[in-house]
């Protein structure tokens, strides 16, 4: 999946060392599964690990300037049957947060999903407790569906989770909005944006 500022590629063990360099902070690792990690060694064995499976599928975010790796996402929960996918296990590095091109990423995910793949749901699901997290979904289009209280149990912590989801008939909107707001002419000449993402919605 091809952007103007991210590609995003199969994740592989050779994405492991740039991914180490900038997710050093152990805050990046609060509400998700795994890590923080102490060593790049067991660090390198989990992007290999993760790279190997289909379901979560994982997804290298890499910068098309650079060639170097940002961060990953996954496609997970994947319901063919019932059309429905997730996009979860987002792990973006702390220079690559708040970007045009951590937003991008997702824009290429959610159209591959509803465009390519031709499903009906696509979800984000997050510990409740995980603000900027609910905020983000909020911000890309996805819509607050509720709250399952003691779904899980992460690294011996209780999580009650929040889902949201988007539906392949507020697609056109949604595509419409994050197209309108990726181009150049959105941002001044320090990268500031002129209008929000919600302002195009």
């Amino acid at each position: 999946m091809q952007g103007e500022h991210v590609t995003l590629v199969p994740l592989r063990q050779e994405h492991a060392e740039d991914l180490w360099n900038g997710t050093q902070d152990p805050t990046l690792w609060d509400y998700l599964f795994d890590g923080p990690y102490t060593d790049f060694e067991t660090f390198q064995q989990s992007i290999i690990k993760k790279g190997s499976g289909q379901d979560p599928l994982f997804f290298a975010i890499l910068d098309r300037t650079s060639g170097k790796a940002l961060g990953y996402a996954s496609y997970m929960r994947i319901e063919p049957a019932h059309r429905c996918i997730e996009v979860g296990s987002i792990l973006y590095s702390s220079a690559f947060q708040r970007t045009i091109g951590a937003t991008e990423a997702m824009y290429l995910m959610a159209r591959h999903v509803f465009e390519d793949l031709g499903y009906r749901r696509y979800e984000w699901k997050c510990n409740a407790l995980n603000e900027p997290s609910r905020r983000a979904a909020l911000r890309l289009g996805f819509t607050f569906e509720g709250i399952f209280r003691q779904h899980m149990i992460v690294k011996n912590k209780n999580r009650d989770t929040a889902w949201f989801a988007m539906l392949d008939i507020e697609w056109p909107a949604r595509k419409a909005a994050f197209e309108h707001w990726l181009p150049p002419s959105n941002f001044d000449a320090e990268g500031k944006q002129i209008r929000s993402l919600a302002d195009f919605r």
